[in-house]
């Protein structure tokens, strides 16, 4: 068994990986790069001969691992596409957005190859798509290997996977997170019987202060949005449409009931809401809390859209909008939406996921008030004069989290990705010291690693 790192360069990025035994191929994960445009942005599919994939084994429907999947489907036409049910529903939603925003790009910005792939080319390739249920091992089609799905607890639908070759065992974390969300619960992983474990960084270079409690900040942010309401301002709450969205919208809900925070109109973007048709489709079918709350029918606070037509959201005082994107990228709805609300004192921007350095998200996270801040090329700078809070609610596990699942599991070889440098150094150096018997590998881009 080999393994290639099919990415670009090493960092967070277009994840896909390539695993080659004997005759057979198998692709982890066919990712776009959030931060770049065309086909740089993809990963680079040149080790993987036209038409040589057995199988791809998609973890969970987030861009940066299934925004090329339509590419490599091109490439490997008759190659069938594992997931399971809820990553496949949620995969299509995506992808569909995913062909408006590169239309939109081709546009506005020239890019001259987009799309990169039609509406009407993903509902054929769906042909492809096979659905399989977690913790039910399944051979992968023509070849002599078996993979198992786990719950990897970081959206509805995430996995790990595990594949088999006689004896020996390779487990691939996709994104996880150990501890349980508001609906996601947390990851149900193997921990014994991994020869080789392929893992995900990403938070390796965060340390959480100490005595953190997801509980404290979830009632930090009750106080936040308390302070604000008095004010008569509005919250604002940059998310992601899928996971994250509709985390926080069951979060709210929580903080209602519980008598947290006072009732108040809740606003939600058009891909948010139907990535959250999906979610309360699958409310009594998968691996949640509140199994059967359908957030769209059963929260109160929730103001429904009216109608298909895409409607400039405009902010109003004592109201709540969870707006996607959560890095408030140029020109998405949480973006446009701040023009006419950063230079409001009563208003509060509440960050509660990750933010790029380059992103307009964090610029304001970490401005000072009264800085003049850029939200896009083709808009006036605003002064930031609303308050900022950040709060550390991510769908990622901590890097302590992932290292004591590790040290627990003790594989031969672990392989670091999905990280950047900074990230990768801190697990490396960790596990030289706890798991002296592991050999560390940090893949290269199309680094050839024999796994055994």
């Amino acid at each position: 068994m080999r393994f290639r790192n099919l990415t670009r360069r090493r960092e967070i990025g277009a994840n896909s990986y390539l695993l080659e035994a004997g005759d057979h191929r198998v692709v982890l994960d066919s990712g776009m790069h959030p931060k770049m445009a065309g086909y740089g942005a993809m990963p680079d599919f040149g080790p993987l001969p036209h038409k040589s994939a057995n199988a791809v084994l998609i973890t969970h429907a987030h861009h940066d691992h299934i925004g090329s999947l339509p590419v490599l489907q091109r490439k490997q036409p008759n190659t069938p596409v594992l997931m399971t049910e809820i990553t496949g529903e949620l995969s299509s939603a995506m992808l569909h957005n995913s062909v408006n925003v590169m239309t939109k790009q081709r546009e506005e910005e020239s890019i001259t190859e987009y799309p990169l792939f039609t509406h009407r080319e993903l509902d054929e390739i769906r042909a492809q798509w096979i659905y399989r249920d977690i913790d039910r091992p399944f051979e992968i089609p023509d070849t002599n290997l078996e993979a198992t799905m786990f719950d990897a607890g970081h959206i509805l639908g995430s996995t790990g996977v595990l594949i088999r070759e006689g004896s020996n065992t390779l487990f691939y974390t996709g994104d996880v997170n150990f501890e349980a969300q508001t609906i996601c619960r947390a990851a149900d992983f193997p921990t014994s019987g991994i020869d080789v474990m392929i893992t995900e960084t990403t938070r390796g270079d965060y340390a959480r202060p100490e005595g953190f409690s997801r509980k404290n900040e979830k009632e930090r942010l009750a106080g936040v949005i308390r302070d604000t309401h008095e004010a008569g301002g509005a919250v604002m709450i940059p998310v992601f449409a899928l996971g994250k969205t509709q985390e926080v919208m069951m979060m709210l809900h929580e903080l209602h009931e519980e008598g947290l925070i006072p009732e108040m109109p809740l606003y939600i973007g058009g891909l948010s809401t139907k990535i959250t048709v999906l979610y309360d489709h699958y409310a009594s079918r998968s691996r949640r809390s509140y199994p059967g709350f359908r957030l769209l029918d059963d929260m109160k606070m929730l103001v429904p859209r009216k109608g298909r037509k895409r409607q400039e959201i405009i902010s109003s005082p004592r109201t709540l909008y969870a707006l996607s994107s959560g890095m408030m990228t140029e020109h998405t709805v949480s973006n446009t939406f701040a023009q006419k609300f950063l230079d409001n004192p009563r208003n509060t921007v509440c960050f509660v996921g990750y933010t790029d350095p380059e992103s307009p998200g964090y610029k304001i996270r970490n401005a000072t008030p009264g800085t003049k801040i850029k939200l896009a090329k083709d808009l006036p700078a605003v002064e930031l004069r609303a308050r900022v809070e950040s709060f550390d609610l991510s769908a990622h596990a901590s890097r302590e989290q992932i290292a004591e699942y590790i040290e627990k599991v003790k594989p031969k070889k672990l392989l670091l990705v999905h990280g950047e440098e900074p990230a990768q150094m801190w697990f490396t150096r960790r596990f030289n010291e706890t798991i002296p018997g592991t050999e560390i590998i940090r893949p290269e881009p199309h680094q050839p690693i024999e796994l055994w």
